[in-house]
């Protein structure tokens, strides 16, 4: 696993400047250790021979005032760095969610569909919530061992030249110890992510179908469930965090051999009188502060493992180029035109090949989509509004330089409602336009209170009512934007024979503004509201009679 993704790097720019910005505040730090270490062994120095000599010069207190300038600015440095740590890590956060859902947004329903909804949710959410760790412990810890080690080094050798060769040979041995113990720790960190998915993912499950489990009484079972994979996960915490404990005993034990080793060295030749008392001091505070950044940096490491786990999914979401290239749906043409047109439209599905379609429906037309459950109606109209990938092409009616989603309006099968009102869900938005939202909902044939409050998942609402508002929202957005092609997949599938008319005379009215409506329906009422029916199963287009009457 690496130490620092160069992915992150690329994607991110608040990481890049966070990195140098680290650098810098770890070179002052390791200036000020330096300077303390300086300070002390000036003021052990002085002092001594102030005693031999009964005067104190006044170079003691010029030490002195060294000694304590340097604890302030290295307490600065330290904060600087926590500060800007907390910063980068919200602003990466939010860079890398905001690409990833951006990219998510590009390449499709069908691309996303691949995964696991509620392990990319984890991913984005509990996942990078641990990158904290890593930018708040782990990278400045990383950048303070790239910047102090080096001249921590130089400085001991040019003290003492033995303790300097002595801590260079030494230096070796912690990031053989930190391979080994990270070789060991990848896989157990792997499947602690792994549970963490998984266990996210029941989660969202049992929270989506509730409903239907308590409805066939099988809820209970579920907290047996993931009462299981939390005992699980809780498993592979405690396993890495036994991992993480004994790998820091074993780095503490090899910097405290290493400095022993300095430190025997120093008495000797101290005794012999090879050494003097200020050099010896200087090294002896200096060498265990030239093994602690490294040592540190492999006990932060394991900290921040789950910021590295979930960044490394995301920025292999963010690297997949080739399949965002293969889902990826065609660019629809936007340039002005009266008419929708399809030409050629194919969509290639696992279990079938729909088309290819040819149709030109213009203005005040009503396309009837057609076929049995299963034929491929509701990906017909994915296509058209550009949300799944097609071979062929599509041309929206529309003014100049808009893009698709400005010249549709779109209700899907499934309403797709949230924790609000009804107004809002219709407008989409928590400040609605009351007189809109009223004739969208009229239109629709819905004459429920605009106000009246509805649940995640449309919960407080029947399948049809739920279905009117999606038309509804539709239709509001008709009057806002002005679209001027209307998409309904499934409009009156829930509806009983009186909803269905009613929603029926709305399309023609539709029609009747100069609007072109494609509905999907199976309904023989829909159908023999149409101007023009597209089999298609058999890709086949044919006018029918007597809908314009």
């Amino acid at each position: 696993m690496k130490p620092l993704d160069p992915r992150l790097l690329r994607l991110s720019r608040t990481a890049r400047g966070f990195i140098v910005a680290a650098a810098g505040t770890g070179l002052l730090r390791t200036l000020a250790t330096i300077a303390i270490a300086w300070g002390i062994s000036a003021a052990v120095t002085i002092g001594v021979d102030a005693v031999r000599d009964g005067a104190l010069p006044t170079t003691f207190a010029q030490a002195l005032g060294l000694l304590g300038a340097a604890f302030v600015v290295r307490a600065l440095a330290a904060w600087a760095t926590d500060d800007l740590a907390a910063r980068a890590a919200a602003r990466v956060k939010s860079e890398l969610r905001a690409t990833v859902l951006t990219r998510a947004a590009e390449r499709g329903p069908t691309w996303l569909a691949e995964r696991s909804s509620a392990g990319f949710a984890t991913t984005l959410g509990p996942g990078l919530d641990a990158l904290d760790a890593y930018f708040g412990r782990y990278l400045p810890q990383l950048a303070l061992t790239a910047v102090a080690t080096p001249a921590l080094l130089v400085a001991i050798g040019i003290g003492d030249l033995t303790s300097g060769l002595i801590v260079l040979c030494a230096l070796p041995v912690i990031p053989v110890f930190m391979i080994l113990i990270g070789l060991a720790t990848q896989a157990l960190q792997g499947k602690q992510s792994d549970a963490l998915a998984t266990l996210g993912g029941a989660f969202t499950e049992a929270v989506e179908g509730l409903a239907t489990l308590k409805v066939f009484g099988r809820a209970r079972r579920q907290v047996a469930r993931i009462g299981t994979l939390t005992d699980a996960y809780r498993k592979q915490t405690i396993g890495v965090l036994r991992l993480s404990f004994v790998s820091g005993f074993a780095l503490e034990l090899a910097a405290s051999l290493a400095v022993a080793l300095v430190a025997v060295s120093i008495g000797v030749r101290l005794v012999d009188g090879s050494l003097g008392l200020g050099a010896a001091m200087f090294v002896l505070v200096l060498a265990p502060e030239a093994f602690a950044p490294i040592r540190q940096v492999g006990a932060d490491f394991h900290a921040a493992q789950d910021g590295v786990e979930a960044s490394a999914e995301v920025l292999d979401v963010l690297d997949d180029d080739t399949a965002g290239d293969v889902h990826r749906a065609p660019a629809i043409a936007t340039t002005k035109a009266a008419a929708l047109v399809l030409d050629g439209l194919t969509i290639h599905r696992p279990d079938v090949v729909i088309g290819p379609i040819d149709l030109r429906a213009e203005p005040g037309t009503v396309v009837a989509l057609s076929g049995p459950s299963g034929s491929g109606k509701s990906s017909v109209i994915a296509a058209i509004r550009g949300a799944l990938p097609h071979e062929g092409s599509v041309t929206l009616p529309g003014p100049a330089g808009s893009t698709a989603a400005d010249r549709t309006a779109w209700a899907d099968q499934r309403p797709r409602l949230v924790r609000g009102t009804i107004a809002e869900n219709v407008a989409l938005s928590a400040t609605p336009d009351g007189a809109a939202v009223g004739s969208a909902l009229g239109a629709a044939g819905l004459g429920l209170d605009p106000s009246l409050p509805v649940g995640s998942g449309g919960t407080g609402l029947s399948g049809g009512q739920a279905q009117r508002v999606a038309v509804a929202r539709a239709l509001y957005r008709v009057a806002r934007a002005d679209t001027p092609l209307v998409l309904l997949d499934e409009p009156t599938s829930a509806l009983d024979a009186d909803a269905e008319a009613h929603v029926v005379a709305t399309i023609r009215r539709l029609a009747a503004d100069g609007r072109i409506v494609v509905v999907a329906s199976h309904r023989p009422a829909v159908l023999a509201a149409a101007d023009v029916r597209v089999d298609v199963g058999s890709a086949s287009v044919a006018a029918t009679s007597g809908a314009r009457a």
